[in-house]
């Protein structure tokens, strides 16, 4: 076979793999995003415990709109009792203008031992970034909304009637990259009603081991200025878990 025979040959069999992948082809983007983290820890021996906690963040963005749903799980137990267990489901629709966004948004917590065992917040309104660039963003978000409480149960209340409130609600979402593979977080909510207020910080400092694998820690303190006799204003949780984002 001559030379020529082997280029047209060679030219035959490359040219549907040319036809199937053309030189500037790239992947389409990808819109959705998921982090899953988790954290446990077992006690034996003088001590009998176990505590559990996880979080599942899901993110879908186009050019036009933002769906983004959190669910948080934590769980405690000693050798006799439960002594933890709540459950925080959040959901968000974003809108977006050519300047900022307007949203809906419902908070769902189910708090066995809370100072408020159910809470519901749905809220809308408009938000924007006021800082965005590579490494740092800053949004922020204010509107009203509409508040469903229901206090634990007491000895002098063994049957407490449910609270609701209209509020006006405002938040400050920060991110900061502070390099490569370490980025803090921190999301500020204020709920101002006419019966009641409240303040919720929940930060984040997250380290990436390898891949999509990082190690996560994170610190959430919820103030509520009016609470059932014998609870505490002030609730924090501290975690420390291991995180797999993926998308």
């Amino acid at each position: 076979m001559t030379r020529l025979s082997l280029l047209a040959l060679f030219c035959f069999l490359s040219s549907p793999a040319w036809a199937l992948v053309p030189p500037d082809y790239r992947e389409p983007p990808n819109n959705f995003t998921a982090e899953i983290e988790a954290g446990f820890q077992l006690n034996t021996g003088n001590t009998d415990s176990t505590s559990f906690n996880g979080r599942t963040k899901l993110v879908y963005d186009t050019s036009k709109t933002t769906q983004e749903g959190t669910f948080k799980a934590y769980y405690a137990a000693d050798s006799e009792n439960t002594t933890a267990e709540k459950y925080d489901l959040q959901l968000q629709s974003n809108y977006k203008l050519k300047q900022g966004y307007v949203f809906g948004r419902g908070e769902f917590v189910w708090d066995k031992f809370g100072s408020y065992t159910d809470i519901y917040t749905i809220s809308s309104g408009y938000g924007f970034d006021a800082i965005s660039t590579g490494r740092t963003k800053l949004s922020l978000e204010v509107g009203p909304g509409y508040r469903y409480n229901l206090p634990i149960a007491t000895d002098d209340e063994p049957d407490p009637s449910s609270e609701t409130d209209v509020i006006l609600r405002t938040a400050a979402r920060f991110e900061q990259k502070i390099h490569e593979y370490t980025t803090f977080n921190a999301d500020l909510t204020a709920e101002i009603g006419e019966n009641n207020n409240t303040v919720t910080l929940d930060m984040g400092y997250k380290n990436t081991l390898f891949q999509d694998w990082a190690f996560k820690i994170g610190f959430y303190v919820k103030y509520t200025e009016i609470v059932p006799e014998g609870s505490q204003q002030t609730d924090t949780i501290t975690t420390f878990n291991l995180l797999y984002t993926f998308q």
